[in-house]
């Protein structure tokens, strides 16, 4: 099984969740931690079909929030191991709030950790277990695809 989480910006927290629940048996997919340092653990929420596969997950810098969440979950957990690029590094939750005239604003509220603490914000993306850079000269040629395959093989 490989899942290609590059140049996915991510989406909803709970949403993450549920798709790491696919993939793991039980246990902590994701921590937040409030300004105050309290810790609340989100877990996998449902009993998944895929949790025996052999799995690798694709990053690159594109792959953002929720789908960090969900990368670095896996490769907390050693559910699989990561192949590509350094991913983007958003490690913050926001909430949206409407203000007067149309306008709004987002307020970052808490960061996500991985199961075993790591805040992957900014410069500390999730750091791939096998670095394979993309080809950019040749569209055409999917080098990271390549190395999850073998991998698998």
């Amino acid at each position: 099984l490989i899942l290609d989480l590059r140049n996915n910006p991510g989406g909803f927290l709970e949403a993450a969740v549920f798709i790491a629940s696919e993939f793991l048996e039980g246990g902590n997919v994701v921590l937040q931690e409030n300004n105050q340092g309290e810790r609340h653990e989100f877990k996998v929420n449902r009993g998944g079909k895929l949790t025996k596969f052999p799995m690798k997950v694709l990053i690159n810098k594109g792959s953002a929030s929720a789908s960090e969440i969900v990368a670095g979950a896996l490769q907390d957990r050693n559910r699989a191991q990561l192949i590509g690029e350094k991913s983007f590094g958003k490690g913050t939750i926001q909430e949206a709030q409407d203000l007067a005239g149309g306008t709004g604003i987002h307020i970052t509220v808490a960061k996500w950790l991985t199961p075993n603490g790591r805040w992957v914000n900014d410069s500390t993306g999730l750091e791939p277990d096998v670095v394979v850079e993309s080809d950019p000269e040749d569209a055409t040629k999917d080098p990271q695809l390549d190395k999850a395959l073998e991998f698998l093989d």
